[in-house]
């Protein structure tokens, strides 16, 4: 889908008066040498999943061991770089099962914080590495998970280290966090779809105000929330009855709003936005990628239904969108239109937006300006199946019975379940398999007809094959 000339042009408009007002283009050029450029660069590739940028990630159970995810976008004379370990059980099945090719992998030194992947980079064996690889390469791209500072410093490190040019597959720092700030893109959905598109909330900027706007929030929903600008998923979310908020006065809401803001580590005059809570009856997720401006348009490359839990709606996984053509194309059109935007601001890379259904109207609720747990098994499923996805289920997976496990235990255990790309039989692909040992935890991808079928097959036959290893 591509959009129609009026809403493209409405939306570079927008693009040059928030330019006018914030100066992100001219932030953007602090980063300009090591941008990148043309997507037909013949250079080899360092992939990192560095997600030290997001606050409270550190709160997710195994987060530090996420890192073996880049491993689905390497392929042979790539590189990929993590804190954690490599795996050579799952590195075989990546190689010889789904047939990702050979690439390097790079073991950083873990001087700093485990997931701080691109600051150990830097450390010697892991620098002289990638350096080499520049070298006989004509060059490096850097293809991170998300556009920190960190990764930027570490191009320019390896520039200095190599002498060879250095890029970065991913936005610089000052439209990353305009990309991903929630207040940002509450202000610019309302201006390209109209305020329909977006919950009602409002933004301020000290704890009193806040309090204010929930009470006012309060007397028309029967929840409201503060949502914190640069959090993922509900990492940043705070939820109250709206009788609680009417109950309490204004007095005691500050208090319990200050208290809030203290655990979510709230900097002075850092704005926060509180919303209504509304109930949803999908949470559908737009799946994009935005090439560098003037190298064509923005891409829309998938529609899904996140799998959601609990009241503050924790990302559990994903399936493909069963809304109906209909909803997927006006969900494509308000993705495209803030797509354009922050392509004229600088974006480049991997981007996707939430949405909630309320009554029937689509809302946007939060942009991922960066790789994402819906995105990562797209790309992987696209790599396995480049003529088209079939329908699939992906999520994370618990046992605590696994703790302890290698990878060659769990893919036993699941043997003839497994998908063999060199034969097409098999159900189940496995990846983000970082956290098995120690937690029980790994992903899996359920393909099968319909909902129904990969629901089964998660909820009884991968249980029933895994109780076997007790």
């Amino acid at each position: 889908m591509r959009l129609e000339e009026p809403q493209r042009d409405r939306a570079i408009a927008l693009a040059r008066d928030i330019d006018a007002e914030r100066h992100i283009s001219e932030a953007n050029d602090a980063y300009a040498v090591h941008a990148f450029t043309h997507a037909e660069v013949p250079w080899p590739r360092l992939h990192l999943d560095d997600v030290s940028g997001i606050p409270f990630l550190k709160d997710i159970l195994g987060v530090d061991l996420y890192q073996l995810r880049s491993r689905v976008r390497a392929e042979t004379g790539d590189l990929f770089a993590a804190t954690c370990h490599a795996m050579p059980d799952y590195e075989a099945y990546n190689t010889d099962r789904l047939g990702f090719g050979r690439p390097t992998f790079v073991q950083a030194d873990n001087t700093a914080a485990p997931i701080e992947v691109a600051q150990a980079c830097e450390s010697t064996v892991a620098l002289d590495t990638i350096g080499a690889h520049a070298q006989s390469g004509g060059g490096l791209v850097i293809h991170p998970y998300m556009g920190i500072e960190a990764v930027w410093h570490l191009a320019q490190v390896a520039h200095q280290h190599s002498g060879q040019r250095i890029q970065v597959l991913a936005p610089p720092p000052p439209i990353t966090w305009f990309a991903n700030d929630k207040c940002d893109l509450t202000e610019v959905t309302i201006a390209v779809a109209g305020r329909n598109a977006a919950v009602e909330s409002r933004i301020a900027t000290d704890g009193a105000s806040l309090a204010a706007d929930l009470t006012a929030l309060a007397q028309r929903h029967d929840r409201v929330a503060l949502k914190m600008g640069r959090c993922a998923s509900a990492m940043g979310n705070h939820i109250w009855e709206a009788s609680a908020v009417r109950a309490m006065g204004l007095e005691a809401l500050q208090t319990d709003v200050n208290a809030v803001l203290t655990q979510k580590e709230w900097q002075p005059g850092e704005r926060v936005l509180a919303v209504a809570w509304e109930t949803a009856t999908a949470s559908p997720s737009t799946q994009l990628w935005i090439p560098p401006l003037g190298h064509g348009e923005p891409v829309l490359n998938g529609v899904y239904e996140q799998l959601l839990e609990g009241d503050e709606k924790v990302f559990l996984g994903s399936i493909p969108s069963r809304l109906g053509a209909d909803v997927d194309r006006e969900l494509a059109r308000i993705s495209l239109c803030i797509a354009t935007v922050f392509q004229h601001l600088g974006y480049v890379g991997r981007c996707s937006f939430d949405f909630i259904v309320v009554d029937g109207t689509l809302k946007i609720t939060e942009c991922n300006g960066r790789w994402g747990g819906t995105s990562t098994p797209m790309h992987l499923m696209d790599r396995l199946f480049p003529s088209g996805r079939p329908f699939y289920r992906a999520q994370d997976y618990v046992d605590k019975a696994l703790v302890g496990r290698s990878f060659a235990d769990l893919a036993g255990a699941l043997d003839d379940m497994l998908y063999d790309a060199r034969t097409g039989e098999g159900r189940l692909v496995l990846y983000n398999v970082g956290c098995l040992p120690r937690f029980g935890k790994f992903d899996v991808i359920i393909m099968g007809d319909d909902l129904d079928a990969c629901t089964e097959v998660v909820e009884q036959e991968i249980p029933t094959r895994l109780a076997r290893l007790s």
